[in-house]
């Protein structure tokens, strides 16, 4: 059945490559919608499912919204996890590596910022952390709709707060309290993010 999901996809090429695997665009042959294809290798038959492809999955499936990508389907292979995504063309960082780091036109910067700003009200109105927020994780589209991605650092979140690892948002997006080893957090981690 996982062959049959899989089988109507093209593989177009690789996009990304991390600690969880390698993301490939693939092209629905049905439809002609191109969608993103995150393999998460499973590393024995011991430890199963990495918790983190556990918490992203269970996150989105939560968080619908249009500034939050898509997971569109999950395939189950005996060796591998693969996320079936929609499809966005760059992220934030390649746009701001083309225009040689001088900096967006206003209309475009504030456009991004208001999109940002309404996926993480929406991640918080639910009581989700993202604790991964960065360019490399804000996806964006032809038309300019930018998605947050990359949940895996994500965590439900509950009152009272709970005490957190301090190892979470990639160091120059992290909060000084977080430095300094606070576990104590709340959407404050993911504001000190938006605003680097």
């Amino acid at each position: 059945k996982s062959m049959d999901k899989l089988s109507k996809f093209e593989i177009e090429e690789k996009c990304g490559e991390g600690t969880y695997g390698v993301v490939q665009r693939a092209r629905n042959k049905d439809s002609d919608e191109l969608v993103a294809l995150k393999y998460i290798k499973l590393e024995s038959e011991d430890e199963g499912i990495p918790s983190t492809a556990i918490r992203e999955i269970a996150l989105l499936k939560e968080l619908q919204h249009p500034n939050i990508v898509s997971l569109q389907d999950i395939v189950l292979e005996s060796s591998q996890l693969i996320l079936i995504f929609e499809f966005l063309e760059q992220d934030l960082y390649k746009i701001i590596k083309a225009n040689d780091f001088q900096g967006l036109e206003i209309p475009i910067v504030k456009s991004y910022l208001k999109q940002m700003l309404e996926g993480v009200a929406h991640c918080h109105s639910k009581k989700v952390l993202h604790r991964d927020l960065k360019p490399q994780n804000l996806l964006v589209s032809k038309d300019g709709c930018l998605k947050l991605a990359d949940f895996g650092l994500a965590r439900a979140f509950g009152i009272p707060v709970k005490n957190y690892t301090h190892e979470v948002v990639t160091l120059w997006y992290r909060p000084p309290d977080i430095l300094f080893g606070s576990k104590t957090y709340s959407t404050h981690i993911d504001m000190w993010s938006v605003g680097c």
